[in-house]
């Protein structure tokens, strides 16, 4: 069994969200909206993507867009999110890679930026008022 990381790489702590299960409301459909909660603390490393490797990522803004790195665990998986520094990040789940034999974890995530109606847009850096101020 692999090593993973090691303590020295993995040197800031982060919070781990998964979406809780919510009520199916009429026709299927999600009513009370989507609920995230803690679901663990972790040490990993965090870096900013850079560049192509960001873009490749789906990223429209490369600033947005982090690297993680963390020692295998069974609490984040594709689907779940990232909080570091107050920020939530989406985790992009075509870049996650989780290697239980070697002990890591890869992904890469995308910051949620809130749309002004309780909503997340993970595709843009636009909130409301920008576009309104947009407008003319």
């Amino acid at each position: 069994m692999g090593k993973g990381y090691t303590a020295g790489m993995r040197h800031e702590r982060i919070m781990i969200q998964n979406r809780k299960e919510a009520k199916a409301g009429t026709y299927g459909l999600d009513d009370a909206g989507v609920e995230w909660v803690d679901a663990g603390c972790v040490w990993a490393s965090v870096s900013w993507a850079k560049g192509m490797r960001a873009m490749n990522a789906g990223a429209l803004d490369v600033y947005g867009v982090i690297m993680v790195r963390m020692n295998w665990n069974n609490v984040v998986t594709c689907r779940s999110r990232i909080v570091k520094d107050g920020v939530v990040y989406q985790i992009l789940p075509e870049t996650f890679h989780a290697d239980r034999r070697e002990n890591t974890v890869q992904l890469q995530a995308q910051a949620v930026i809130e749309d002004g109606c309780g909503g997340c847009d993970t595709a843009t850096n636009t909130t409301e008022e920008q576009t309104a101020g947009e407008g003319g």
